[in-house]
C-alpha cells in the first residue's frame, strides 16, 4: 500500500522550554548592547562571535561566523556554512561543527542533519543513531518521529527510542510527538490516538486531531470537532472548530461563524457571540463585535464595554501589561486598570503598551514616554518611540535612529546627547 505524508516540519515539532534569566547591559566603551543569558554575554570582534561571562573572563573566542542565545546550558553555532554545532556553557563543543544544522538537546540526544539525512548523537557529540532519516524530530517522553523511505515513493512514519529501535510495527501516514502519554497517528487518511505501548486508545476515525494539551485535545472532522479529556470521551457534541489554546482554564472556539470559550469539561461558558477573541492573561482578554472592542473576565462578565476601537496595527491594545490596558476612542488613546477604570485619560493621538513600567506616547505629533501614574517621564521630543526591552528602547531623534536606557540616558548613537530627561547636550 502506498503510503503518503502530510508535510511537517519535524525539527520544530517539539519545542523544549528552559527557565533562564535574560537582561542587557551597556558597554560604555562602545555605546553597545551586551545580551547576557544566566550570566553568559555574546562577543563580537568583525564578523565572528563569541561569549565570556558577566565578569570578563572570555569562555569562547571569537571564532564563529553565527551563535545563537543559550538556551539553558547549551547554544547553537556556526563555523561556516554547513559547519553547526553544539555548545555548552564552559564553550566545550559538545556536538562538533560538521553539520548543516543541530538541535537542542531533548532526552540527552541531539538531532542533528547532514546531507540531506538526519540521526543523533549523545551530549558527547559521538553518534548513537546514524543520519539515516530523511525527516526526523526531537525526542518527547523517549520517542521521537521518524520517516523511514522504503524506495523513491513509498516511505512511512513512526516512533523511535533513545537507542535508535523502532518502537511499533505499524507502519503509519503521519504522526506528531507524544503529549501527556498520547500520540496522534493518521492511518487511512484518518487520525487516532496511540500510548506508549503502540496500542491504538482511540481508533483512527477522525479527518482533524490536535495534539494533547494539558490532557485535553479536539478531533472530528473539520468545521465540526469535540473536546476530548483523556479518557477518549467527547466531553462537548462535535459542532466546534478548534480556535486556540488553553489558557486561564479557558478553552477559545469557534461555532456557527462566532467565537467563544469553553471550560476543562466541556462547559460553553461564555457563549459564542463574539467575531474575535483573544487568550486569558490575569483574568482579562479582548473581544471583538462588529467594528467596537472591550473586554471580557473569564465568566464572560464585561470589565470594559464593547464601545472601542482599534484602528492602528500596533500597540497590543485591550490587554493588560503593568496591570494597564491600552485602549482607543473615537482617535484617542488611554489605559484603564483591571476593573476597567479609565486611569490615564484619552490624552493621546497615539502609544503603545506598558512594558518595564514606561509607555511610549504621541501628543502634538511627537512621542516621548509616560510612567503607570499617567506622569510624563521623557519629553515629547522623538520622532518615533518604541515599547521598552531588557531596559532599552528604541527610539528616532532629530531624524537619526538612537536608543534610551530605562534612566532616559541615550546608549547608542549619542553625538551631542547625553540625557533626554534632562535634555544635556
Amino acid at each position: 500500500m502506498k503510503k503518503t505524508l502530510s508535510i511537517i516540519l519535524f525539527l520544530a515539532a517539539f519545542a523544549t522550554s528552559w527557565s533562564q534569566e535574560t537582561k542587557i547591559i551597556t558597554d560604555e566603551s562602545c555605546g553597545c548592547d551586551i545580551v547576557l543569558v544566566n550570566g553568559v554575554e555574546t562577543t563580537k570582534d568583525g564578523d565572528r562571535y563569541g561569549f565570556r561571562l558577566e565578569d570578563g573572563t572570555q569562555i569562547v573566542p571569537n571564532i564563529y561566523r553565527f551563535v545563537d542565545h543559550f538556551h539553558g546550558n547549551y547554544c547553537k553555532v556556526m563555523l561556516d556554512m554547513n559547519q553547526c554545532g553544539l555548545i555548552d556553557n564552559t564553550g566545550r563543543q559538545v556536538v562538533p561543527c560538521i553539520y548543516d544544522d543541530v538541535s537542542y538537546p531533548s532526552d540527552g540526544r541531539v538531532l542533528v542533519a547532514k546531507d540531506g539525512l538526519r540521526g543523533y548523537t549523545d551530549l558527547n557529540g559521538r553518534i548513537v543513531i546514524p543520519l539515516q532519516y530523511r525527516q526526523a524530530g526531537d525526542f518527547s517522553e523517549g520517542c521521537a518521529p521518524i520517516a523511514v523511505v522504503e524506495d523513491s515513493f513509498f516511505f512511512y512514519t513512526t516512533f523511535i527510542d533513545t537507542t535508535g529501535r523502532i518502537l511499533f510495527s505499524e507502519h503509519f501516514e503521519d504522526i506528531n510527538p507524544f503529549r501527556d502519554g498520547f500520540a496522534p497517528v493518521k492511518l487511512y487518511e484518518r487520525w487516532g490516538l496511540i500510548d506508549h505501548s503502540g496500542r491504538l486508545v482511540l481508533p483512527t476515525l477522525y479527518e482533524f486531531m490536535t495534539e494533547m494539551s494539558d490532557t485535553l485535545f479536539f478531533a472530528g472532522d473539520q468545521g465540526a470537532t469535540a473536546l476530548f479529556d483523556r479518557r477518549m470521551q467527547p466531553l462537548t457534541p462535535f459542532i466546534y472548530s478548534w480556535s486556540g489554546q488553553l489558557s486561564e482554564n479557558r478553552i477559545p472556539v469557534f461555532r456557527d461563524g462566532k467565537y467563544g470559550f469553553l471550560d476543562r469539561q466541556g462547559h460553553e461558558v461564555i457563549p459564542c457571540n463574539y467575531d474575535m477573541v483573544g487568550i486569558f492573561h490575569l483574568g482579562r482578554t479582548v473581544v471583538n463585535q462588529g467594528n467596537r472592542f472591550g473586554i471580557i473576565d473569564t465568566n464572560g462578565r464585561l470589565i470594559l464595554p464593547i464601545e472601542y476601537d482599534n484602528t492602528t496595527v500596533h500597540g497590543d491594545k485591550y490587554t493588560y501589561h503593568d496591570s494597564l490596558a491600552l485602549v482607543e476612542k473615537n482617535g484617542r488613546f488611554g489605559y484603564v486598570n483591571p476593573d476597567g477604570d479609565l486611569v490615564i485619560p484619552f490624552y493621546f493621538e497615539d502609544a503603545y503598551h506598558f512594558s518595564e513600567g514606561l509607555a511610549p506616547v504621541k501628543y502634538d505629533g511627537l512621542w516621548g514616554y509616560i510612567d503607570t501614574l499617567g506622569q510624563i517621564y521623557m519629553p515629547f521630543v522623538f520622532n518615533l518611540a518604541s515599547p521598552y526591552h531588557y531596559g532599552r528602547a528604541e527610539v528616532v531623534y532629530l531624524g537619526e535612529t538612537r536608543y534610551v536606557n530605562r534612566r532616559g540616558k541615550c546608549v547608542r548613537n549619542c553625538k551631542g546627547i547625553i540625557s533626554w530627561r534632562t535634555l544635556e547636550e
